[in-house]
């Protein structure tokens, strides 16, 4: 959509990008050579290039975009000024028990995260509620009213595994990747690691079937702890359902919308003599004698680094379109070309202003805590099929949908009297086979989006001052590295996992051309706000530069 472009914001009217501090960051025109630039300014590059500011290097980040962060990135209604929509990342878990946020001290910078108790809700056409909550005691209230058998395999599993998390997920996702036989001989060595190979082994579809006995239940755990992580029915992520219930963290949202993450990151960089320039187009890497030393941009201008290039882009687009034919091997760019994309990833959403929040009528409020996430439609295991099948074929699936009323926990983000709420559901990139169907489609299908939400929320038709609809074209269109719409910058399928992630031999942050690196979401441990693809590459970087590591990375 042109207004959403973030190179050129329209503002007759129409929705636009509210300007971050960090665009009045922007370097002047005048260059010098640096010691790393890094291609983007998505999180997980601002991540990398914080850590290496603060180890005393000169490091730049070139983007295309008008803004910093990538899915950081929150709206301003102009009809509407001080409604805030953060349209693309939103529900970020775990955040501030992450070590960069500890690191960079980025609470103390701007980012302040907000956990409502009552995490998610999934709301039932028979007026039953599935609830997660912060606390596992009223979780497993929730699941015992639907089976008691269930609610005790709620516990036993969060219980038994969290020494697992503790002490092999949580490390082996804030390290690069091992090579796959010596992480199978690592986990071997101990009762916990068996374990989880055992229960890795298993897809989540497996997993929840074996495990526990109610649909509701089982739908529901899919949902939230599996579906948006990782396709379902692939082998090998058996262990992601338990190792969520075992965390002691859920879904949390910015304070401010989510761009504040992405300020505190570029205030942490500019008080340690970093540099961000936007409204750059990248032209091309520059290589020579086999190895990477700096950019060329669209301008005709160059700049140049001695230590490190670093791209938090695709693969296809660092090695097929920023890097000369010549540059790059035949077998690279074929295991570029052929780098996957998730089917089930891409999202359609549907964002309004509102009079007054949704007033979900079967939900009521819990000891004064509102629901944070609610989802719609979500009744039985079999939907997950449906949905599966209907993205295969370029349908549109059945309505399951998820979203928030973010001025319920922050007032801050719209002015007084007025709210924001939002409905995310899945849908496929290619609808009916041609992406281009989506600009004659999205009308009808934001209609039913909302007419399925207002049958929740009575109040809401009447209620509704402004209304914008986004498709998983608009996704691509918006931010070009999650090609197809993919949210997660790559599939975990065809092993694009771990140490072969995104491909074989571009694994570990490197890449076969001597001095540059890969630290976006397409790495290990994969997309989301993590920060970790971004946090590791800093690792890997130093380490070869003859850096000292000043932080504490996890040993593993």
């Amino acid at each position: 959509m042109p207004w959403l472009q973030r190179k050129r914001c329209s503002t007759n009217g129409a929705l636009k990008l509210k300007q971050q501090p960090c665009k009045k960051w922007e370097r002047s025109m005048s260059r010098s050579d640096y010691d790393g630039i890094i291609l983007g300014a998505g999180h997980n590059a601002l991540i990398l290039q914080a850590y290496l500011c603060r180890s005393g290097l000169k490091v730049l980040a070139v983007d295309r975009a008008a803004l910093c962060g990538g899915g950081l990135m929150s709206i301003e209604n102009p009809r509407i000024p001080g409604v805030l929509h953060n349209i693309h990342s939103f529900y970020h878990r775990a955040i501030t028990a992450m070590p960069w946020y500890r690191d960079l001290g980025l609470e103390q910078l701007g980012a302040r995260y907000i956990e409502p108790e009552r995490n998610v809700v999934m709301r039932l056409a028979d007026g039953r509620s599935l609830e997660w909550w912060t606390d596992l005691d009223r979780t497993a209230a929730s699941f015992e009213q639907f089976s008691k058998r269930d609610a005790l395999a709620l516990r036993r599993w969060a219980e038994d595994f969290r020494p697992i998390v503790d002490e092999i997920l949580v490390p082996e996702a804030q390290s690069p990747p091992k090579e796959p036989e010596e992480r199978r001989r690592f986990l071997n060595s101990s009762a916990n690691g068996r374990r989880l190979l055992e229960v890795q082994a298993l897809s989540p579809l497996e997993f929840v079937c074996r495990e526990f006995e109610n649909d509701a239940i089982r739908a529901g755990l899919l949902f939230f702890n599996g579906l948006r992580e990782v396709d379902l029915r692939l082998r090998g992520f058996g262990h992601a359902i338990p190792a969520l219930l075992a965390s002691p963290h859920k879904a949390q949202m910015c304070a401010g919308g989510s761009e504040r993450l992405a300020d505190a990151l570029v205030r942490d960089i500019r008080n340690h003599s970093g540099e961000v320039l936007l409204n750059a187009e990248i032209k091309r890497i520059i290589v020579r004698s086999g190895q990477a030393e700096g950019l060329e941009l669209a301008s005709g201008e160059v700049i140049r680094a001695s230590g490190f290039i670093a791209s938090g882009l695709n693969p296809q687009q660092t090695f097929l379109q920023y890097l000369n034919q010549s540059e790059v091997s035949p077998d690279v760019r074929e295991k570029a070309v052929g780098f996957e994309y998730n089917l089930i990833a891409p999202l359609m959403a549907v964002h309004l202003t509102l009079r007054e929040p949704p007033n979900y009528s079967l939900i009521e409020p819990d000891g004064g805590q509102l629901p944070f996430m609610v989802i719609l439609g979500l009744e039985k295991l079999e939907q997950f099929h449906e949905m599966v099948a209907a993205h295969e074929q370029g349908n549109i699936p059945p309505a399951i949908m998820w979203g928030t009323c973010p001025t319920l926990f922050d007032s801050t983000q719209a002015p007084a009297g007025l709210h924001t709420a939002f409905m995310w559901q899945k849908t496929p990139y290619a609808l009916h086979g041609n992406p281009n169907s989506w600009e004659a489609a999205k009308a009808e299908l934001g209609k039913r989006m909302l007419d399925v939400w207002s049958a929740a929320a009575p109040n809401l038709v009447d209620a509704i001052v402004d209304e914008f609809i986004l498709t998983p074209v608009d996704t691509e269109s918006i931010l070009p590295n999650m090609t197809r719409g993919d949210l997660l910058v790559g599939s975990f399928a065809r092993g694009q996992i771990g140490y072969n992630r995104p491909f074989a031999g571009a694994g570990q942050y490197r890449t076969p051309i001597k001095k540059l690196y890969l630290c976006g979401g397409s790495t290990h441990p994969g997309g989301n706000i993590t920060g970790l693809c971004g946090y590791n590459a800093a690792r890997v970087i130093a380490a070869e530069l003859g850096l000292k590591i000043w932080w504490n990375p996890p040993q593993i």
